[in-house]
């Protein structure tokens, strides 16, 4: 399905990488298609504090230099304003140390509390298929914790992915249009139309069967006013050929041989919906 194309919505997301999983540690490939606005991409990152440098610097830097040079701190003020002017030097060195001192400690506190918080919305990692129900309810608790963020992700939210992707392929096969728009956004219903009203003008059919997940995690899960989305990094393998239409001839593709992809499917869902409601959004292709 796509072609192996990355296309579809992610809300404020869509131009920005999902985080690598253990299922898709590489890279993924961006959005191609999408209604989203390229403006709503990665959010630009802030510049770093220029250094604290003003009046007080120049007057310290002027005055070392004169010191230098054997004018003294003001010079030409005779040794009483020289002693005071060294005085008032070491006082300015004081003062400026502290500044420093107190800018670069609220440097390190503010890069050790982002280094606490590695990505804003990350999910914890979904078990993969076969893990234990201790595990999956460990990764809901960690999703609840951080409800104002992210919605929280359960078992069951896990079983309607995995069944959403037998079903969209399923739809797919069978050329349902109306099943596409079912279980997919408008948008993306928008897209496998076409695609599949190309394959009718060329006379093949895409036949995908077997579809079997083999190794699936979340890479993200946020909501944004009233809409919550999870992206969810999955491998499958499927019986994937292309017939001819009138034959039934195998054009392309093994039918005896499951092919195995690695994709990175986005669902969306009204806030507080239930695993029944998420609808296919965006899918992106893992390198």
């Amino acid at each position: 399905m796509g072609k192996g194309g990355s296309f579809g919505s992610r809300g404020s997301r869509t131009f920005t990488a999902p985080p690598a999983t253990p299922t898709a540690p590489r890279s993924v490939s961006p959005i191609q298609r999408s209604t989203a606005p390229a403006s709503t991409g990665a959010q630009p990152r802030s510049a770093a504090p220029a250094p604290r440098r003003g009046f007080l610097g120049g007057l310290l830097g002027a005055g070392l230099l004169g010191a230098l040079f054997g004018a003294g701190f003001f010079g030409g003020l005779g040794s009483l304003a020289s002693i005071l002017g060294l005085v008032l030097q070491i006082g300015l060195i004081v003062i400026l140390a502290r500044l420093a001192f107190s800018w670069f400690a609220s440097r390190r506190l503010q890069l050790a509390g982002a280094a606490a918080r590695p990505g804003m919305a990350r999910m914890a990692a979904a078990p993969p298929p076969g893990a234990t129900a201790q595990a999956e309810a460990q990764a809901t608790t960690a999703n609840a914790g951080n409800a104002n963020a992210m919605p929280a992700i359960g078992p069951d939210d896990y079983n309607a992915f995995e069944q959403l992707l037998i079903l969209v392929q399923q739809a797919a096969t069978n050329e349902d249009a109306g099943g596409l728009r079912q279980i997919t956004t408008p948008e993306m219903a928008g897209y496998l139309g076409e695609e599949l009203a190309g394959h009718q003008r060329d006379g093949v059919a895409n036949r995908m069967t077997g579809t079997k997940l083999l190794q699936g995690d979340l890479a993200e899960a946020w909501s944004e006013g009233p809409v919550e989305f999870a992206t969810v990094a999955m491998r499958f393998s499927a019986i994937d050929t292309m017939v001819d239409r009138a034959t039934n001839r195998v054009v392309s593709g093994d039918p005896d041989k499951p092919v195995e992809a690695t994709e990175l499917w986005t669902f969306q869902r009204m806030r507080d919906g239930k695993p029944a409601d998420w609808r296919l959004s965006a899918i992106q292709q893992a390198g």
